[in-house]
């Protein structure tokens, strides 16, 4: 654990209501903490009015980069309804956004799909009326097909569940490995400034999620654990009778999660789209983020009935959906060659392994009574014509 602190200058509203609670009831979880920062009700980072992605935001998503990301996905999700060959088709998503990723798989599914497009239903599970509102905006040319819900209120019977960047916002515990213990981060306050304090003992729900997953930090090292995934992910497989799981989102399997080297953990934090790891000061009006333990989703899933089909990097999943090909017949299509130079700086982002989103991103598909498919996002790289 640092001795100091980074300094804490941005004070803000949030950060003073959690002072006034820290002070009156005790130090709290940093998954207390993060939870309040991101979704107190009225001033929680993605709950009050606010622009979080994009240029006049914090951080862009794959699906805010270009529309080709959705009508990639869009494809696999037509696959998918093949496979499943049951008349209706539904999408339910989770965490949509602004709506962009709906906004790119229906106009793509209406273009190239039309029978499927005319089929399905499409659910927009939001805990946002921030959200909810611009979501309806953007998606108001597919008004008839498009429906809201909350997050226990939604229930598949065919298709599929999609999730773009959701897991990485959940509120986490922060643990330190000290002494072979593992020792929890709590956030305590003088009333003006946070500071963190480690417990020496470990509450059963961390030890007894470290055990179930078969990993845990390193001694000395700092890491997070999401309780909530696995919850999360056996309702998803709970509330399906039959159809498929997409998960796209930056993280690792357990064992590079918790590898040696990771010596502080994954916690970073957005704010016009500089980044760094200081969730205490600007409370309330920055992202918080942490990497996806995709090991935990498997085995939760699993455990759900959700047997895993596909795992891999977001580069490879494009590519095998057709990314190079699309890329190719968008230059051709643009006669000015400066366009089609910030068209293909553009794209590549979605897949270049070190720079871009490619490789830190991944895709995990999985699937319910659907038999074991090869999905098109699985096709090999050298099957793909580069000339």
């Amino acid at each position: 654990m640092p001795d100091n602190l980074p300094p804490q200058s941005r004070k803000t509203q949030l950060a003073a209501l959690l002072h006034r609670q820290i002070l009156q009831a005790g130090k709290v979880s940093f998954a207390e903490f993060m939870a309040q920062a991101l979704y107190h009700p009225q001033l929680g980072y993605y709950m009050a009015p606010r622009d979080r992605i994009g240029k006049a935001g914090d951080f862009f998503t794959s699906s805010s980069v270009n529309a080709l990301f959705g009508r990639l996905v869009a494809r696999q999700l037509a696959e998918m309804d093949r496979i499943l060959s049951s008349g209706v088709f539904q999408i339910v998503e989770q965490g949509a956004g602004e709506g962009h990723l709906a906004l790119d798989i229906l106009d793509a599914l209406a273009e190239e799909s039309p029978d499927l497009y005319n089929r399905l239903s499409y659910t927009l599970v939001e805990v946002s009326s921030d959200n909810r509102d611009r979501q309806a905006g953007h998606l108001a040319g597919h008004a008839d097909k498009v429906r809201w819900s909350g997050e226990d209120e939604w229930t598949m019977t065919s298709g599929c569940f999609l999730s773009n960047e959701l897991i990485d916002a959940f509120p986490v515990h922060v643990v330190e490995k000290r002494a072979g213990k593992i020792q929890e981060v709590l956030v305590d306050s003088d009333g003006d400034l946070f500071s963190e304090v480690l417990d020496d003992g470990c509450r059963s729900s961390l030890s007894n999620y470290f055990a179930w997953l078969g990993h845990e930090p390193a001694e000395g090292n700092r890491a997070e654990a999401n309780l909530l995934a696995p919850e999360w992910m056996g309702k998803v497989g709970e509330r399906i009778a039959r159809g498929f799981v997409m998960t796209i989102d930056y993280g690792y399997p357990a064992a590079e999660l918790y590898a040696p080297h990771r010596r502080n953990g994954t916690l970073m934090c957005y704010h016009r789209h500089q980044a760094d790891d200081n969730p205490y000061d600007s409370v309330g009006e920055k992202d918080i983020t942490t990497h996806v333990d995709f090991t935990a989703l498997q085995k939760a899933g699993s455990e759900a009935g959700l047997e895993t089909l596909w795992f891999g990097e977001q580069y490879r999943f494009l590519l095998g959906l057709g990314f190079f090909e699309e890329l190719v017949r968008l230059e051709a299509a643009t006669t000015d060659e400066n366009e089609a130079r910030a068209l293909r700086l553009t794209l590549k982002n979605l897949i270049m392994p070190e720079t871009g989103m490619g490789e830190t991103f991944k895709v995990l598909i999985q699937g319910k009574d659907t038999g074991t498919p090869e999905l098109l996002c699985s096709r090999p790289v050298a099957a793909i014509p580069f000339d």
